[in-house]
């Protein structure tokens, strides 16, 4: 589903019953140009669909932890506790924002088969992006040590600028998911903690 326009040509803040809000406009004119220069570029194209493929419910997150997990003990207890807290917090703060925010999609979503790779098409509102809250969740959790911090940031970075390259969300979307998971994981991290 589009954004709809209003008579004077400016994004309907209305769309779907939600209001976007300013604050969203401006990061999405901000940072929007910034990705149109790649879209159409073969080899771009289908390493933002491989990420976004890995980043398809949670399965990125679940490899990362599997590995943490495959020797026993604290280690093992950590990344599976992470994992299923990423997981369930995750998912249920991505369904209500969505369903409270109702914000349609990009106006000129991708055509079906033009990355050569395929993609699932998304099926719910845009705002936040469910994948990238979910990707900046767990890495902010799963991480260890600060080497592991980067890497993880750095992948759930890439799956965040995948959903917008694919044309899946608005720029403010993949910001939104990306401070809702952050302060996600830091909550869970230091619940997990206590325990």
């Amino acid at each position: 589903m589009s954004d709809a326009l209003s008579v004077s040509g400016a994004p309907d803040e209305t769309v779907l019953g939600a209001r976007t809000g300013p604050l969203l406009e401006v990061v999405d004119a901000r940072l929007g140009g910034a990705f149109e220069r790649l879209q159409g570029r073969q080899g771009v194209d289908e390493a933002a669909a491989i990420v976004s493929n890995l980043s398809d419910y949670g399965l990125l997150w679940v490899v990362v932890a599997l590995v943490k997990a495959r020797r026993p003990g604290p280690r093992r207890r950590r990344g599976l506790s992470a994992l299923a807290a990423s997981g369930v917090l995750s998912f249920g703060v991505n369904k209500a924002l969505k369903t409270a925010m109702s914000r349609g999609r990009p106006a000129t979503p991708r055509p079906p088969g033009t990355i050569g790779l395929p993609v699932r098409p998304p099926s719910s509102s845009s705002f936040p992006s469910g994948h990238t809250l979910a990707a900046f969740s767990a890495s902010t959790l799963l991480a260890e040590n600060k080497t592991e911090a980067a890497a993880y940031l750095g992948l759930a970075t890439a799956v965040g600028i995948s959903r917008v390259h694919l044309g899946d969300h608005h720029p403010s979307d993949v910001v939104g998911g990306a401070l809702i998971g952050t302060l996600i994981g830091l909550v869970a991290r230091s619940l997990l903690r206590r325990r």
